[in-house]
C-alpha cells in the first residue's frame, strides 16, 4: 500500500487537528472527567458542525459520502489529543455498517441525526467468555419480528447511546443484526465505568421484541455483517493507539530533552535514549501494521491476517510504549495534573479491549496453518 495520503485525507486531518487541539486545553479535559459521562458535548457539536461526524455517511443523508480510511484518520486524532467523544462507538460501530448494509428507510432515518451529532449509536458486540462472532444472545421468530434475550457487555459509551446495534444467534444457526434502543421494554442498561473514564454498559435483554424492519440485512446475511463490523472495529481501536502512542513518544522526546540531572538533559543518557528508541519502533510498527489493515478493508480487501497483526501489535506493542513513556518521565508520569497519565490509562483499555498478545497470535497461526504459502 502507499501509506501517504491524498490531498483531501491531508486536509480532513488538518481539519480535525485543528478542531481537537485548538479545544482540548487542559482545562478542558479536566472539566470533561470531573463529569458523570466524560463527554465534550460542545466539542461533539463542533465536530459535528465541521462535518467530521458524516464523514463516511452517504451524501444522500447529509453526510460527506467517504469511508473507512477517513474515519480512521480522525480516530488517530482522537487517540493523539485523548478527545473524550464517543466517535469510535458512533461512527464506526453505528454509521459505518448502517451506511453499507442498511435499507434506504434504515439510511433515512438513522444517518442524519449521526451525523449532526443528535443520535448516538453503538454496538454490543461483547459477551463474557463467548467469541463476538458466535454471540449467545439468541434471537427467535416471533410473528413478523424477532424477540431477544441475553446480556450484553462493556458496550461502548453505553450510558450515552440511543440506538445500539445487537448480534443475536436464531434457532438455525443464524445471526441477526437488531437495531435496539436501550429504552425499550425489556431493555435494561447499568453503567460500567472504565480506567479511562470513558462509561460503557451491560445490556440486559430480556423478550425484547424487534420488528423486521430493524434488522440490519437478513438473516441470511447476518454472520457476514458482524464478521465486517468485527473487523472494523478492531482496526478501529488499532487507528486509535496509533494517536496515543505516537503522542506518548512525542511527549517523553520533549521531556527527556529539557529534563536535567547531573547538569545533562536526560535524553543523552545511553540507557534513556535506548528505551525510547525501543518505544520509537513499537510505535512506528503499530503505525504501518494498523494503516496496513485500514487500508485493505477500506479496499474491500480480505484482511483476517492483517487485522490480527495489527491487533497484536497496539495491544502487546502499545503497553511496551506506554510503560516506557511513564518510566522515562519518572514521578511526573503517574502526576495528574500532567497530561501523559491519559495516554496510559487509554492504552490500558485499548489493551483490554483488543484482548491479549496469546490470543491474536493463535488466530494467526490459525490463519497461516489454514492458508499455508506456496512455494
Amino acid at each position: 500500500m502507499d501509506f501517504a495520503f491524498n490531498e483531501e485525507q491531508e486536509d480532513l486531518k488538518g481539519l480535525v487537528e485543528k478542531i481537537l487541539e485548538g479545544e482540548l486545553t487542559l482545562e478542558r479535559l479536566k472539566e470533561a472527567e470531573a463529569g458523570e459521562d466524560n463527554f465534550d458535548r460542545e466539542l461533539w457539536a463542533k465536530l459535528a458542525d465541521a462535518g467530521v461526524l458524516g464523514i463516511a455517511i452517504p451524501e444522500a443523508q447529509g453526510g460527506g459520502g467517504y469511508g473507512f480510511l477517513e474515519t480512521a484518520i480522525v480516530l488517530e486524532q482522537i487517540g493523539r489529543t485523548v478527545a473524550p467523544v464517543p466517535y469510535y462507538a458512533s461512527v464506526v460501530l453505528g454509521a459505518l455498517p448502517i451506511a453499507h448494509f442498511g435499507t434506504d428507510a434504515q439510511k433515512d432515518a438513522l444517518l442524519p441525526g449521526i451525523a449532526s451529532g443528535e443520535v448516538i449509536f453503538s454496538a454490543a458486540l461483547a459477551e463474557a467468555g463467548a467469541d463476538p462472532l458466535k454471540p449467545t444472545t439468541t434471537a427467535k421468530r416471533d410473528g413478523d419480528g424477532w424477540t431477544l434475550d441475553g446480556m450484553k457487555d462493556n458496550v461502548p459509551s453505553g450510558p450515552l447511546v440511543n440506538r445500539v446495534l445487537v448480534p443475536a444467534t436464531t434457532d438455525d444457526g443464524g445471526v441477526i443484526i437488531a437495531i435496539v434502543d436501550p429504552d425499550a421494554k425489556g431493555v435494561t442498561r447499568e453503567r460500567q465505568d472504565t480506567t479511562s473514564h470513558h462509561p460503557e454498559a451491560r445490556l440486559t435483554l430480556k423478550g425484547v421484541k424487534v420488528a423486521d424492519g430493524d434488522v440490519l440485512g437478513s438473516a441470511a446475511q447476518g454472520a457476514e455483517i458482524l464478521d465486517w463490523l468485527v473487523q472494523r472495529a478492531t482496526a478501529a481501536l488499532c487507528a486509535v493507539a496509533i494517536g496515543v502512542c505516537e503522542e506518548a513518544v512525542r511527549m517523553t522526546a520533549e521531556y527527556t530533552k529539557t529534563r536535567e540531572q547531573f547538569d545533562r538533559p536526560i535524553a543523552t543518557f545511553q540507557a534513556v535514549g535506548q528505551r525510547a528508541a525501543d518505544a520509537y519502533i513499537d510505535t512506528e510498527a503499530i503505525r504501518l501494521t494498523g494503516w496496513q489493515a485500514v487500508w485493505r478493508l477500506s479496499e474491500e480487501l480480505p484482511a483476517a491476517a492483517e487485522v490480527a497483526v495489527a491487533k497484536f501489535w497496539a495491544s502487546e506493542g502499545g503497553q511496551r510504549v506506554v510503560h516506557a513513556a511513564q518510566h522515562l518521565h519518572g514521578g511526573m508520569g503517574v502526576d495528574r495534573d500532567y497530561p501523559l497519565h491519559r495516554y496510559f490509562l487509554w492504552a490500558k483499555v485499548l489493551e483490554l479491549s483488543l484482548g491479549g498478545s496469546t490470543p491474536q497470535l493463535l488466530k494467526l497461526g490459525k490463519i497461516l496453518a489454514d492458508e499455508p504459502v506456496v512455494v
